[in-house]
């Protein structure tokens, strides 16, 4: 997997067209200033816990004895789930009820942006390839850089493309990344019946 892969890879995970609307939501009571630095705020809290999954997951796989194909496999599953869970959301959508008020770390920073898809893929990452961590720490930051441009201009998104759209492209990324997924789960299985990724 190269750099720009794992970056679009986790691009598609973080999902910031999806977020657009949830996120204006959730801001709407603020004042504009207010706004951009609790955007700014949750961002970096999301950068941070993605890099620690990244960086200390490969420790906590030890931990448990986990065997890096039963994660590529478990990683594959969770990705699909997300996937099709994109393609075709809950009618209560992915948070439910927002309450009022500041967000302060959740659900902003934590499930919406990194989420447990994004802990997961991050920290599979890490442990399948551990001597490549500068390599996906710029992947990480390349795939939140453009995430926090897309939400940064969400409230200019939202007028242009319209929610109908954004659905569409939210569901066209869904497709990606069932299919990422299932690549996933096909080398997960290939190596451990000791083929080589298929």
């Amino acid at each position: 997997m190269t750099i720009l892969s794992a970056a679009l890879l986790l691009f598609l995970i973080l999902d910031p067209l999806g977020n657009i609307p949830v996120f204006l939501s959730m801001l709407r009571r603020l004042e504009p200033a207010r706004q951009r630095i609790v955007l700014a705020r949750e961002l970096l809290i999301a950068l941070a816990v993605l890099m620690l999954f990244l960086w200390a997951g490969k420790y906590a796989l030890e931990v448990m004895h986990l065997r890096q194909e039963s994660v590529s496999i478990a990683g594959g599953i969770v990705l699909f789930l997300i996937g099709i869970r994109m393609i075709f959301p809950p009618p209560e959508g992915l948070m439910g009820e927002i309450p009022g008020g500041e967000p302060f770390i959740v659900p902003m920073a934590i499930p919406l942006v990194a989420g447990p898809s994004g802990m997961a893929a991050v920290m599979l990452m890490g442990s399948r390839e551990p001597d490549r961590l500068p390599d996906w720490s710029l992947a990480l930051f390349l795939a939140w850089a453009a995430t926090a441009a897309i939400l940064f201009s969400a409230t200019w998104l939202y007028r242009l493309l319209g929610a109908r759209a954004l659905t569409a492209i939210e569901r066209l990324m869904g497709m990606l990344l069932v299919a990422i997924s299932v690549q996933m789960l096909l080398d997960g299985l290939a190596s451990y019946f000791g083929r080589g990724p298929a």
